[in-house]
């Protein structure tokens, strides 16, 4: 006969997890006064220089790249104005030199300009030859 006893075997796994519901405690009461404290806006001063700002973005204009030809003595012209501006505090490019002088260009009468052109050497446009 089989003498096993039921009663140690083990019993089955169906044991109800239970959730305990708890009471938050009441929030304490704060026994110092609240204070709100109210910055005032700071003002919001405008000025030419963020307004001439937003006006160049707005109006970026497209830099070209060329080159050009002319004779060495004017050539050298260039830097004896690019050294008289570092003289008086100002570094200045070439094609800042160059800009300046089409800005006077165009600031002169028809007759002044065409004074200034038929003061020019003709000479042979493109890049020398090499030796």
């Amino acid at each position: 006969m089989n003498t096993e006893d039921k009663t140690t075997s083990p019993a089955p796994k169906t044991a109800k997890r239970t959730t305990k519901i708890t009471a938050k405690p009441a929030p304490k009461a704060n026994t110092k006064p609240m204070v709100k404290v109210v910055e005032e806006p700071t003002p919001v001063v405008v000025t030419e220089e963020v307004v001439v700002k937003k006006v160049k973005k707005e109006t970026k204009v497209k830099v070209v790249r060329d080159s050009f030809t002319m004779p060495q003595n004017e050539y050298q012209k260039i830097e004896d104005i690019k050294a008289a501006c570092l003289k008086e505090g100002r570094h200045v490019k070439k094609s800042e030199v160059l800009r300046a002088g089409l800005q006077a260009l165009s600031n002169m009468s028809l007759a002044e300009l065409e004074a200034a052109l038929a003061g020019l050497e003709t000479i042979r446009t493109g890049r020398p030859k090499k030796r």
